[in-house]
């Protein structure tokens, strides 16, 4: 199937008249349209289609049919639905009235398309480029970040149930792909212990019967191993995903050992420990999923990074433009928040959407990307971490109380002793500077507790940043302890709404298509339905949401007294 680049079709004059009498206020779809005209277009999508062949579905047709089903959280099944019956959307995509839609199955194939052409930013960066020539969006002003737990669509399974189903659907995809080959390799005892996954069963409680369940599983999962590396079988069967999520599972989960009892299958938790919880696999069908937590939150999946403008109201009650959703990314969970924050700006610079303030939490802040930043022309707000130090802890003499004279190269303590070292280092491939007080200096210091935790034989040793950054760190603190700074930073808080509104209309909170990839295309769309529907808001004058109480938060308590 090809793509044969068409204009946006006008809306029938039929169409137009029917819609605009039923939605005499208008809908969402309606406003889009008229608002916005054909946001997409064919050609952003000619790298997702060959050039040879019949000429498919406008593949920016199906790019606004996608939108519109992540503002209504709908199926692939029930977007065709309404694109066959709706008129709100047949106005939008230009249809006319007896125009009879497509299958629902045309919506998947069209999303595997953008993920195997590397399109899947595209509709987003569509329409930031249309609200961009519109003065929507542009550079400046003041933009909020902050991230969330996403759910892999896959089902958590403790270490057993994880061998048991490696296997499993490794089986199935061999007895689908090759069922003359695996027969020759399996026996039909593998059938009874395989048929049904591993789920839909209880497994055994005593620890006797774990255990052999568990050698059966191992010695299973490496006799298909065997089979698949021999030289006879075919190159292609060794690349199925299932027989690479068994290979890398096994590697996680056992290890074999010949002695002179024979071969032994041992698995590895039981001598060398579980491996690192940034590289544990949990499910066979998504290894790109991993456990991450965050505060109290554990979960296994992704994390979904959200950039949005930060526009306060006018002092003269002028509306304001609406706050959009300027970029968005997706992690493994294991990915700490501090590693985004020069790809945000990068991306935000690439499409002219660089902010002069960027309002973040701590995670996204340091003092290096502090100083990085300003270099860019951002000022990055966000506290930056406390200070952890033992004398920090106790109330003792912190770095801030020590009087550092960077030319001569010398620290002096609250106390007026002075150091009698310092040395230029790297420490975690980082510059930094080693200061040692001389332990005669430090030994009969009657403040000796407050200052130093080291033996009545060392003095004390602390380790500075180099100067820019010291002072940049030091200035930095001190300012976040003021209540211009606190009032400043309040903006931050409304991209907690903004991840609200993202996770509860759309359901970003748990991935609907399994692996990394697909769940990164599907928040680029769930972002463009937010902007969507909040510049519906602007365009109406509605309020996003209207704060709802409850019966029992409107008791008056006074007067039942």
């Amino acid at each position: 199937m090809s793509m044969q680049p068409r204009p946006w079709p006008q809306v029938p004059a039929e169409t137009a008249r029917i819609a605009k009498k039923a939605f005499r206020r208008g809908a969402l779809p309606i406003r889009i349209r008229d608002e916005l005209g054909g946001w997409c277009v064919d050609e952003q999508f000619a790298a997702a289609y060959p050039v040879r062949g019949a000429p498919g579905i406008s593949p920016a047709q199906l790019a606004v049919v996608t939108v519109l089903q992540f503002t209504e959280a709908l199926t692939d099944r029930q977007a065709a639905d309404a694109v066959r019956g709706r008129l709100d959307w047949k106005y939008c995509l230009g249809l006319a009235l007896d125009d009879e839609g497509f299958d629902f199955s045309v919506l998947s194939e069209f999303r595997a398309r953008l993920v195997a052409g590397g399109l899947d930013s595209s509709i987003f960066e569509a329409l930031l480029a249309r609200l961009i020539a519109r003065g929507l969006l542009g550079p400046g002003g003041r933009q909020r970040t902050d991230s969330t737990h996403v759910l892999a669509a896959i089902r958590s399974l403790n270490r057993l149930e994880l061998a048991g189903e490696t296997v499993r659907a490794a089986l199935e995809a061999l007895a689908a792909a090759a069922p003359g080959w695996l027969a020759g390799v399996i026996d039909p005892s593998w059938t009874q212990r395989y048929a049904a996954r591993v789920d839909s069963w209880r497994l055994p409680a005593s620890e006797t019967k774990r255990a052999a369940l568990a050698d059966r599983y191992g010695r299973d999962g490496y006799r298909l191993l065997d089979a698949v590396a021999e030289p006879a079988t075919p190159e292609w069967l060794r690349q199925l995903p299932a027989i690479e999520a068994l290979r890398r599972i096994w590697v996680q989960q056992y290890y074999r050992r010949i002695d002179e009892s024979g071969e032994q299958v041992i698995r590895r938790e039981t001598e060398h420990g579980l491996p690192p919880g940034r590289r544990a696999l949990h499910s066979p069908y998504d290894l790109q999923a991993r456990y991450g937590k965050k505060h109290d939150t554990g979960w296994i999946g992704y994390k979904l990074h959200l950039t949005e403008t930060a526009h306060t109201p006018a002092p003269d009650g002028a509306r304001a433009a609406p706050n959009l959703l300027t970029d968005v990314a997706t992690t493994a969970a294991t990915v700490p928040d501090s590693a985004l924050t020069e790809p945000v700006h990068d991306r935000l610079a690439a499409r002219a959407l660089a902010p002069d303030e960027h309002a973040v939490d701590s995670g996204y802040t340091s003092v290096e990307l502090q100083l990085a930043a300003r270099a860019r022309g951002i000022t990055l707000l966000g506290p930056l971490r406390a200070d952890t130090s033992a004398q920090a802890r106790t109330g003792g003499y912190t770095t801030e109380a020590l009087t550092i004279d960077w030319d001569a190269r010398q620290v002096t303590c609250p106390q007026g002793r002075r150091s009698s070292s310092w040395h230029p280092c790297t420490q975690n491939r980082r510059p930094g500077i080693v200061v040692r007080f001389s332990h005669t200096t430090c030994g009969p210091c009657p403040v000796r507790d407050r200052c130093t935790t080291a033996t009545r034989h060392h003095g004390r040793q602390l380790t500075l940043n180099p100067r820019p950054i010291h002072e940049a760190l030091t200035a930095a603190r001190a300012a976040q302890n003021t209540d211009a700074w606190k009032d400043r930073y309040r903006i931050r808080a409304g991209v907690e709404g903004t991840i609200a509104q993202t996770t509860h209309v759309t359901g970003a909170r748990r991935a609907r298509y399994i692996g990394l990839d697909k769940t990164r295309l599907e928040h680029f769309i769930a972002a463009t339905a937010v902007n969507l529907i909040r510049l519906d808001a602007w365009w109406t004058g509605h309020p996003l949401d209207r704060t709802r109480t409850t019966h029992l938060q409107r008791l008056d308590f006074d007067l039942a007294a």
